[in-house]
């Protein structure tokens, strides 16, 4: 139904209902909402990243069977991918598709 919403939506015989406003009020959009700001972006980088190289370690100990190699392994991919994630986020940030 939700799809069938979208791909249609030029339709004029499809009526999409919106859940924030099912009584089919206007509302008035003054104001966009504000692009995502740097200190955010950075928090989300920081905690995604801390996730995932957790999982690096782990992965990399069960795997070879020494910590001290999986946790080189996961510095070094701690550094570099929180990096390669905070300037992707700010990417999608500038796009304006899906928002």
């Amino acid at each position: 139904m939700i799809i069938d919403a979208v791909l249609n939506r030029n339709n004029k015989d499809v009526k999409v209902i919106d859940i924030n406003n099912p009584s089919g009020d206007k509302i008035s959009k003054t104001e966009e909402q504000p692009a995502e700001k740097v200190k955010r972006s950075l928090a989300k980088t920081i905690s995604w990243r801390i996730i995932g190289t957790l999982d690096t370690l782990i992965l990399s100990w069960i795997i070879i069977g020494e910590v001290s190699t999986a946790a080189a392994i996961a510095s070094v991919e701690f550094v570099s991918k929180m990096i390669l994630y905070f300037f992707h986020e700010r990417a999608w940030n500038k796009i304006k598709w899906g928002k």
